[in-house]
This record gives C-alpha cells, sequence and structure tokens, in this order.
C-alpha cells in the first residue's frame, strides 16, 4: 500500500506542473483520494465482502466527484487529473499509467451481462468529456481526444477524435499528441469538399467560356 501511495505523488508531480507540494497532494486531489479509496474497496470487492466496497465507493463519489465501481480492476499509477464527474464501470480493466481527464465515462451501452465495459491498454491518455462504451479494447499508447464518444476498438499507437470516434493519425511510440491540436476531420472533410467544389465551378466557367469564343468566331 505504501508503494501504491508513493506512485501515486510521482505520477502526480510528473503528470500535472500545477503540483507543488506532497502535502498539497494529500490535501486538495480529489483523484488521488478517489483512486486510493478504490484500491482499498477494490480488495475487500475480491474478498467478496458484501456492500462495504459499495459504501466506500459511494463515500469517496460524494467527496470527490469521481464513482469507481469497486469491481474496476485498475493498474499502477494511474492518475485523474481534476476529476469532476468521471465515471468507470464495474468491469472495467486499465492498465499501468493511465491518464483521464474531467468528465470521462468508461460505461456499459445498455443492459448487458458480464464482460460490458472497455479495457484500456497502457499509456492511455483520454480527454476531456469523452465517453467510452462497451465491451471493446483501447490499445497501448492511444490518445482519445476531448469530447469523442468511442464504440469501436482503437489499435495500439493512434489518436481518436469525434462522435463516433474515428482513428485520425497512427503516430511512433514515442510520439507525443497536444489536445490543443487534435485533427478535425469533419473539418478537414468540408475544406476537402468546398476546394472540390471550388475547382469544378473553375472547370465550368472555363468550358462556358471556350463555347462562347467558339460561337463568336463560327459568326
Amino acid at each position: 500500500m505504501f508503494r501504491a501511495v508513493r506512485e501515486q505523488f510521482d505520477t502526480i508531480f510528473r503528470e500535472d506542473p500545477a503540483a507543488k507540494s506532497v502535502i498539497e497532494i494529500f490535501l486538495c486531489y480529489p483523484g488521488f483520494h478517489a483512486v486510493l479509496a478504490h484500491r482499498f474497496a477494490h480488495r475487500l470487492y475480491r474478498w467478496r465482502v458484501p456492500l462495504i466496497p459499495r459504501v466506500i465507493s459511494q463515500i469517496s463519489r460524494f467527496f470527490t466527484g469521481i464513482e469507481i465501481h469497486p469491481g474496476a480492476t485498475i493498474g499502477r499509477r494511474f492518475f485523474i487529473d481534476h476529476g469532476m464527474g468521471v465515471v468507470i464501470g464495474e468491469t472495467t480493466e486499465i492498465g499501468d499509467d493511465v491518464l483521464l481527464y474531467q468528465g470521462v465515462t468508461l460505461g456499459g451501452t445498455g443492459n448487458e451481462t458480464g464482460k460490458r465495459h472497455p479495457t484500456l491498454g497502457n499509456g492511455v491518455v483520454v480527454g476531456t468529456g469523452a465517453k467510452i462504451l462497451g465491451n471493446i479494447r483501447i490499445g497501448d499508447h492511444v490518445r482519445v481526444g476531448a469530447g469523442s464518444v468511442v464504440v469501436h476498438p482503437v489499435p495500439d499507437y493512434s489518436t481518436v477524435v469525434g462522435i463516433p470516434g474515428r482513428v485520425v493519425r497512427m503516430r511512433d511510440q514515442d510520439g507525443v499528441l497536444e489536445h490543443g491540436r487534435l485533427p478535425d476531420p469533419t473539418g478537414q472533410a468540408l475544406e476537402d469538399l468546398s476546394q472540390r467544389i471550388a475547382e469544378l465551378e473553375a472547370m465550368m466557367r472555363k468550358m462556358v467560356d471556350e463555347q462562347d469564343r467558339e460561337r463568336r468566331q463560327s459568326r
């Protein structure tokens, strides 16, 4: 348990430049509190202790605004930045070194039974307000853009944006994505369409001009 706490401190210092001290993290970081509460609740859940794990989860939700079902499996060095509104479902599986921003939902798509929540690989970053739904796998080192809704599996080292989420970029292992510079596939498609229309209009004008010249020459 002490190692997990130490790793949480180190992870927050690495991921959040606003973190100034251990005391500040201990007192002021709801993501830190929610993860520690989940570690304890999850252990009780695996021991099949009735009710108490859910009670711990609900108390943590009340104080942090972060809801993590005690059945969710979470790897090492997991960090929730800001955290308000984060929801993580019961059968969610999260790898190591995963970063979630506020408003993220790792949920189901209906009343399924069994494995019904997503699996996130190692090194995944999920942007603000993104939703990942259903029993799908998000590959290692994937970046999910803010506000995206992902309902299909995503391969390793890729970037997903949009509703529904689409893979718009494949990256090398060391590739870095800045959330403020996410690709806009819809905007790019509209820009390409506008350019194509302009080209067709230019071709039509050229054809009309040539026909006018031919008519004038034939008179």
